[in-house]
């Protein structure tokens, strides 16, 4: 049984004899016409970067840095126009080796045997072949840090704190680096003037050592003054201001100013966000400041497709306003039909629908009012279940990493399961507290992000009083040269608690695991408690487990060993006397938008007629 999902943008590019496939925009193989060979007086030329004193790493990052060698498949324009990319390649390595602290480095390069310091103003070369270029690199030593002084309002600080410790490498990116965070530093004091006002190097090629000097003006300190809104049509301007915390009388940072350009950029609205900060200080000492937006579609709509073998085909669309009534409100329409091909009983088809409201800032900044009600009907293999679920409920954020949110909940639903064919009224009060101290929502490196949430209920037709429990933690570790391999691990766990059995709570609400968001290899909640004629019952417990190896093959291709472990139990704590282990390996493709994956596994210890290997496919890493 294969179970394999993904909606995508395809779009096949054909040009002449070039041809190239897109995924979102995105070229995957094959070219397209480089426009740029479309160039006056082409020249074509061969190159070759001899750097044979220099290490592994350090060839590679020359290669990288050289223009000359990334370009040369495409022509330059005229005789002149190859001498101008050498000398530029010049700069380029030469700062290419100050980067790895090789002061000393010489950088030769020739072009049809003559150096390119030798070469008459207008040269010219015989194209009966493409030119020949030789580009000749003596690394030189690896320079260390002798000395450091800090002058200024940096004054008295340890250079270990910049990684320029007496000894160290001192490469040049560690030196401009340390100047940026002495400024950073001395701005997040308040000081939104800081500026560097020296920074010099001393090699000294007899020692192979350098010297350095970094000299720093703090200026005055100043609070945030008032704070303009422009550019903006149809979102308020006192909605903006509001929205983005920068008020009046707070301590300037530029951490604050970051979080605010980034929380206005996630509310959908606007194309693009500047904040502006004064030049000078406003009479009242204060630094006043100029939000400018620019305001993107108010109106999107938007469809997709998947298909499954088990499942068959399932179409998606929307429609939605990101800005209902001036405030960035959302409102969102949405529908679906799958299994489309699997059954000709339209009755069987799994549909939803479902409006969706969501208003930022209400009542306070920090707090996002949603609403919605949705209706839908599933019918995965333990259960066939029609429901129709109203909801209203307010998150608000703590800090930049911890969320708390309620709601109410209000749902019917009829369930056609293990337990016959049974009808329930719930109503429920949601409740979560969310930390998430990832470094990238999509593809985490490091960091880690945990929740717990309670869900006590109510069913109403069989006067049942429940709760549900549960927590999740993941974790993500980074090691290797460059961090080229991440360790991620995620554990999961829940359990149920009612006052009477559990064919008294909706087949929706009990546990089950399996899939691509639980357990590889198995089917969706394949993994449940079974009564004595097969049927999947669902449980009051479970516990999930998952551990990859994400590794970096280049900088856009990754592969993902995995294992994943579950149990689901009929009592309040699992037993783990039936646990269920998937294992199994995928492929990472990363876009500006997250990593593609594409999970292939295979159950361990697989149920009798149960599913045989599980394909997955998504968007970001599967936690």
């Amino acid at each position: 049984m294969m179970v394999m999902a993904a909606a995508a943008a395809f779009s096949p590019v054909l040009i002449g004899d070039a041809y190239a496939f897109k995924l979102f925009g995105i070229t995957i193989f094959g070219k397209e016409e480089d426009e740029g060979e479309q160039v006056p007086d082409p020249v074509r030329y061969t190159v070759d970067l001899k750097a044979d004193s220099a290490d592994p790493d350090l060839k590679k990052a020359l290669e990288n840095s050289s223009r000359l060698v990334s370009d040369q498949k495409r022509p330059v324009s005229g005789d002149l126009g190859i001498v101008v990319k050498a000398r530029d390649d010049r700069d380029r390595l030469i700062a290419a080796l100050y980067e790895k602290a090789r002061y000393g480095g010489v950088v030769t390069i020739t072009i049809d045997g003559r150096n390119i310091d030798d070469l008459p103003p207008n040269p010219t070369f015989d194209r009966s072949a493409p030119i020949p270029v030789t580009v000749d690199i003596v690394p030189g030593p690896v320079f260390r840090v002798k000395e450091v002084q800090f002058g200024g309002d940096a004054a008295s600080r340890n250079p270990a704190d910049y990684d320029l410790a007496p000894g160290a490498e001192a490469g040049s990116l560690a030196i401009i680096k340390a100047g940026e965070k002495i400024v950073e530093q001395l701005k997040s004091e308040g000081r939104p003037f800081a500026k560097l006002t020296e920074r010099k190097v001393v090699a000294d090629h007899r020692n192979d050592t350098v010297d350095i000097v970094l000299a720093a003006e703090g200026g005055p300190v100043a609070p945030i003054g008032d704070v303009g809104v422009t550019g903006e049509k149809t979102v308020r301007p006192g909605f903006i201001q509001r929205y983005s915390r920068l008020n009046k009388g707070e301590a300037y940072s530029p951490e604050a100013l970051k979080k605010a350009g980034e929380r206005l950029r996630a509310l959908g609205v606007f194309s693009s966000v500047t904040i502006h900060e004064g030049d000078a200080l406003a009479p009242d000492g204060t630094l006043p400041m100029t939000i400018e937006v620019s305001e993107g579609k108010r109106r999107y709509f938007g469809v997709g497709a998947q298909y499954s073998t088990t499942d068959g085909f399932g179409v998606q669309g929307y429609w939605g306003h990101r800005n209902l009534f001036g405030e960035a409100e959302t409102l969102r329409i949405e529908g679906s039909v799958s299994r489309l091909g699997e059954t000709t009983d339209v009755g069987s088809l799994d549909y939803s629908a479902g409006i969706l409201f969501t208003k930022p800032g209400a009542f306070f900044p920090a707090a996002t009012l949603k609403a919605g009600i949705v209706a839908k009907t599933q019918n995965p293999d333990a259960y066939n279940a029609t429901l129709v679920t109203a909801s209203l409920g307010l998150s608000y954020e703590l800090t930049d990493q911890d969320t708390v949110s309620a709601s109410g909940e209000v749902s019917w639903e009829r369930d056609d399961d293990a337990f016959g064919t049974n009808d329930y009224l719930t109503v429920a009060l949601p409740l979560q507290y969310d930390r998430d101290a990832r470094d990238d929502k999509l593809n985490p490196t490091e960091g880690y992000r945990a929740t717990v949430s309670a869900k006590p209920g109510y069913e109403v037709f069989n006067a049942t009083p429940y709760a549900a429990f549960e927590g999740s933690i993941s974790g993500y570790l980074p090691f290797g040269a460059e961090d080229g391999v991440v360790l991620a691990g995620k554990v999961a766990a829940g359990t149920l608690v009612s006052s009477g059995g559990i064919e008294n709570i909706p087949a929706t609400q009990r546990f089950f695991a399996g899939g691509g968001g639980s357990v590889r290899g198995y089917a969706y909640q394949e993994i449940s408690p079974y009564n004595d004629d097969g049927d999947a019952t669902g449980g009051r417990s479970y516990v999930t487990g998952s551990l990859e190896a994400r590794i970096k093959i280049t900088d856009t291709i990754g592969i993902v060993p995995f294992i994943d472990v579950g149990t689901v139990a009929d009592s309040t704590f699992p037993g783990f006397s039936d646990i269920r282990a998937g294992a199994g390996a995928g492929i990472r493709y990363a876009t500006p938008f997250g990593p593609l994956r594409l999970d292939f596994a295979v159950p361990l210890n697989k149920y009798e007629d149960g599913t045989d290997y599980g394909i997955y496919a998504g968007i970001g890493q599967s936690f």
